[in-house]
């Protein structure tokens, strides 16, 4: 029953990475702007931004409390509520800035970490209404791939990986001026699946995965070719890694 709420929150990271392209998670702990940390603020007063009666939008004081709050906290009840009120607050444009000023995408994307299935989901929601903003796309990128790379290499994960539905915009991870680290995360992510798949005999019988699931991205003829192309990068890791592919695909 794990494994399969695991594929889920993985299936939700997929579909979040695929909408915003480039929203493949690299989610450090790092210096907030400025370099100071976010201000210490009231548990209390922050804590009553999230209990389900407050429904203004929220100012940048009281975010930054909210986010305060949620990076200081272990209480697993107040952590889900605040992810709610931030992805609430992420729907508006104007506050999918100031959370990305305030330090905000790394405290939410750590959440993604948590053993709690519902604090995962809440977190990944989050993160979705923040990566509709494009400057916030840049911030964000190889979270969400680290644990996809994981789970890719255990076979019994395969199938549930390969069912997820993702939008064709997934495949611009494998264009060439993709970044290095980006560029090694996916082409890996395509070979750990390949292999599982091997082991289990699959790619020598027709598949039963659907339309628009990952298995059609990755062994459809567009990413075939993105993958070719990629033999002449610049980069020798990244031809290495391709060389070692092509023979696959």
């Amino acid at each position: 029953m794990g494994g399969a709420r695991e594929v889920g929150w993985v299936a939700a990271g997929l579909v979040l990475g695929a909408g915003a392209c480039y929203c493949i998670y690299r989610l450090t702990r790092g210096r907030r702007r400025g370099g100071s940390r976010l201000k210490l603020c009231s548990s209390r007063s922050a804590e009553d931004l999230t209990n389900g009666s407050y429904d203004e939008v929220l100012n940048a004081e009281q975010l930054q409390k909210l986010l305060y709050l949620l990076e200081s906290t272990e209480d697993p009840v107040i952590i889900e509520r605040a992810l709610v009120t931030v992805g609430n607050n992420a729907a508006f444009s104007v506050n999918q800035a100031i959370i990305r000023e305030l330090g905000g995408i790394p405290i939410v994307g750590n959440k993604i970490n948590s053993p709690n299935p519902s604090i995962k989901e809440k977190a990944l929601n989050a993160l979705n209404n923040l990566s509709v903003n494009v400057e916030n796309q840049i911030k964000i990128k190889v979270q969400v791939l680290k644990l996809l790379l994981n789970l890719s290499e255990n076979p019994a994960m395969t199938e549930g990986l390969l069912s997820a539905q993702v939008d064709s915009s997934f495949l611009s991870l494998y264009d060439g001026h993709v970044a290095k680290e980006i560029l090694l995360r996916v082409l890996t992510l395509f070979q750990n699946i390949n292999n599982c798949l091997k082991m289990e005999g699959r790619l020598a019988v027709q598949p039963t995965f659907t339309n628009g699931s990952l298995f059609f991205l990755l062994y459809g003829e567009e990413c075939a070719q993105k993958i070719r192309v990629l033999v002449h990068h610049h980069d020798a890791e990244v031809k290495e890694k391709v060389v070692t592919i092509i023979p696959t695909i």
